[in-house]
């Protein structure tokens, strides 16, 4: 199926989608709702995008955005009385906004599609990396990852995104994530984040001044 080269932005503050994951998502503004019906009626994709800087105060407008975003295909759609949607994306495809299109109450981007490449992380990173999600999904008993860790059908590319979207992290360390060139530049990202935050949890509270430098 060839991709759009112009699909809708959907631009939150606090998600990041990644290739693989399903996204339950509430739409009640009336933007969002067009841009909900628009995609049910032709190719059934949404580009999600994280807003960055002082979002908040221009919401309404055109707030800016991180360039790299993940699309999903549109694979539930619940119509609502009030008009409003309960809807499911499925991450597909990461890509790269080259324009920004204000023609619609809602956000639209020309965008260039990011190739799949590889999608093999290699058994000795797979292991250092369940190894070190294992050890990070202790300090959180009730993580619905304690399930899937372990499952032998989960393949490298749904291991790396499904924990790099659904573990407790920052949303601009999830960015970072998204924006790896690679699955395997993914795989080492997500290991020295868990690293650092294994670390930290092992050295307990620390003193002001202490931390990541940047």
């Amino acid at each position: 199926m060839d991709l759009p080269s112009i699909i809708p932005i959907f631009a939150l503050p606090n998600v990041v989608l990644f290739p693989g994951v399903p996204l339950p998502l509430h739409i009640f503004e009336a933007r969002y709702r067009e841009m909900v019906r628009d995609a049910a009626a032709s190719h059934e994709i949404v580009g999600m995008a994280l807003l960055r800087g002082p979002w908040h105060e221009h919401y309404y407008e055109s707030p800016d955005i991180y360039e790299t975003g993940c699309a999903g295909r549109l694979i539930s759609r619940e119509s609502l009385p009030d008009g409003k949607f309960n809807i499911v994306l499925q991450g597909f495809r990461e890509f790269t906004i080259g324009r920004h299109i204000f023609e619609k109450p809602y956000r639209q981007a020309e965008v260039r599609w990011r190739p799949t490449g590889l999608r093999s992380i290699g058994d000795e990173r797979r292991t250092r990396l369940v190894r070190l999600l294992a050890a990070f999904l202790g300090t959180q008993p009730e993580s619905p990852g304690h399930r899937l860790l372990h499952d032998p059908t989960l393949n490298d590319d749904l291991l790396v995104n499904f924990f790099s979207y659904a573990l407790g992290l920052a949303p601009l360390e999830k960015q970072g994530l998204l924006e790896a060139a690679s699955l395997v530049e993914r795989a080492e990202r997500l290991l020295d984040i868990l690293e650092f935050r294994i670390q930290e949890l092992r050295s307990g509270p620390q003193t002001p001044g202490s931390g990541r430098s940047h």
